[in-house]
């Protein structure tokens, strides 16, 4: 298995450019897009983190289904407004993966035999037994940080705009390929690369 992400939706993206006019006006405008609230939303996307001027981004709205091991889980979970909608649980489906083919294939082949060594163990244990609380425990325990689990996400532009300058570059594949995944939003770029100023 390997990072994926699937099922993307964007909402929200025409009223968010239209409201980045709204502190230069008297009254809220509504109506159809116009070249000048394109440009206006550009220019004040590409503005620094932090200034206030892309405040606007956090409207647009984006949904998205992740499937990720546990180590980028880890570094995703920093992000303030990355919110978990639901996902699947160790918890509850664990034995009913397969622990091979749910990690990514860096994961040591000699770490992937123990864990299911210990679901055997597990497997093998009657209900009632005393010792399947602890044998659970040893599996959660021992589980690789290569493990990949799917969850949909719900995050906005300004937060993506965030995640996409500080990991672009990043030496984790998974970030290099979210970053690839949010160039091919709805004008990410032109609302978000404050490079190009």
């Amino acid at each position: 298995m390997e990072f994926n992400i699937s099922g993307t939706e964007v909402y929200g993206l025409e009223k968010a450019i239209k409201a980045s006019g709204n502190p230069m006006r008297t009254m809220i405008e509504t109506g159809p897009l116009e070249e000048k609230d394109m440009a206006r939303a550009f220019r004040l996307g590409q503005t620094h983190h932090g200034e206030g001027h892309d405040n606007f981004l956090k409207g647009i709205i984006v949904q998205m289904n992740v499937t990720a091991p546990l180590f980028w889980w880890k570094q995703a979970q920093r992000y303030h407004w990355f919110d978990f909608v639901s996902s699947q649980s160790t918890m509850h489906c664990l034995l009913k993966f397969s622990i091979k083919d749910q990690c990514v294939s860096d994961t040591h082949h000699g770490i992937l035999d123990i864990v299911q060594t210990l679901v055997d163990e597990y497997n093998a244990l009657s209900d009632d037994d005393s010792k399947k609380k602890l044998a659970w425990r040893r599996i959660i325990a021992s589980l690789p940080s290569g493990f990949c689990l799917g969850a949909t996400m719900t995050t906005n532009y300004q937060q993506l705009k965030t995640m996409y300058f500080q990991r672009k570059n990043h030496k984790l594949n998974e970030w290099r390929t979210f970053a690839a995944w949010c160039e091919t939003l709805p004008h990410f770029l032109e609302l978000t690369d404050y490079t190009k100023k």
